[in-house]
């Protein structure tokens, strides 16, 4: 089969990796940035609140997520609104994208441990779903979860699933698939498949839209491969000699890095309009980080301070590899 089917049967499938509800940790999912602060969320809730206050965004809209995990992010977002001005929890309305019962449950019982009843949720399964008058969405690291393709060479990969290893091979690939390559310049690497069907569906369901989107890569092509499987908290390259997919299958987390490029092009022809493409440091310190840690110095201990300085240098400190972690901001 392509690759792009194994990756949606991988992840997806049945009995696949996000079927059921993984906990952060040692012996379950990466951290992120959601789970590294609540300060996260709260940044991006201040920038939603600077749009609403000068009428860029509408009071009476929808907040919602797209791939919730536990629901972290969004309720960080909503009690933030809260603390700068309650009357937006009740103008407001709240949504999650997400179609696995099993993670929509967690979400509701993480929404009631936090707020009880005052805050309502609606699940959407897909985002065709929603059709509203405007939303301000937020996704966090959900464009390297969609399926794509391997190229290299103008042959694409496909996976002999009946073998004990489910080895890869290579095949001639489709002449759509060449095409956009060679207006891409891409000889090597990763084709995402489903950013323009995403695009489009949200374009044609929310009339007016601010969508906000963290995630790892780059707005150009790298020509080469960046897949990989995350085992047990060690990274595989796909083709490392010591990965056995069939293992990995379904049991383990597969990724690979954004081509921003893409994702913006997919969302310009569904009549989006990119307002910012910046990293995360950047965009967390323009959405307010700082004055919002040293507003909460004020309100606690030394210690606690300290602490909560530190998680956030986390997320606006460039790693060893440079700051990877970019936000894309885009309108429609």
């Amino acid at each position: 089969m392509y690759f792009s089917e194994y990756m949606r049967q991988w992840l997806y499938g049945e009995e696949g990796y996000y079927r059921q509800f993984k906990a952060i940790g040692k012996s379950g999912d990466f951290y992120t940035a959601v789970s590294a602060s609540s300060f996260f969320g709260a940044s991006i809730a201040n920038h939603f609140y600077s749009m609403l206050k000068d009428g860029t965004a509408d009071k009476n809209g929808w907040l919602i997520e797209v791939g919730a995990h536990q629901g972290y992010l969004l309720c960080d977002m909503i009690q933030w609104l809260y603390t700068c001005d309650a009357t937006l929890v009740k103008t407001l309305k709240f949504g999650i994208v997400e179609r696995q019962p099993e993670v929509r449950q967690a979400q509701l019982s993480y929404i009631k441990e936090r707020f009880g009843d005052d805050i309502k949720v609606t699940h959407f399964n897909d985002i065709s779903e929603v059709e509203v008058d405007y939303a301000f969405v937020v996704a966090n690291e959900i464009f390297d979860a969609f399926p794509c393709e391997l190229l290299k060479d103008e042959k694409i990969a496909v996976v002999n699933v009946d073998t004990d290893e489910h080895t890869i091979e290579w095949k001639e690939a489709r002449e759509t698939l060449l095409t956009w390559a060679k207006k891409h310049a891409l000889r090597q690497g990763e084709v995402a498949v489903g950013y323009e069907e995403f695009a489009e569906h949200m374009a044609r369901g929310i009339k007016k839209c601010d969508f906000v989107s963290f995630d790892y890569g780059e707005k150009y092509v790298r020509n080469d491969f960046s897949i990989r499987v995350y085992s047990k908290h060690e990274v595989y390259p796909l083709f490392d000699k010591d990965l056995v997919l069939k293992e990995s299958f379904k049991k383990d987390d597969i990724t690979y890095d954004v081509n921003f490029g893409h994702v913006s092009e997919a969302f310009q022809c569904a009549g989006f309009q990119e307002l910012a493409y910046e990293t995360q440091a950047r965009a967390l310190i323009r959405f307010g980080i700082i004055d919002i840690l040293e507003q909460f110095s004020k309100q606690t201990t030394p210690a606690r301070y300290a602490s909560e300085t530190d998680k956030i240098k986390t997320l606006i400190s460039p790693t060893m590899m440079g700051d990877r972690f970019k936000l894309i901001h885009l309108k429609k």
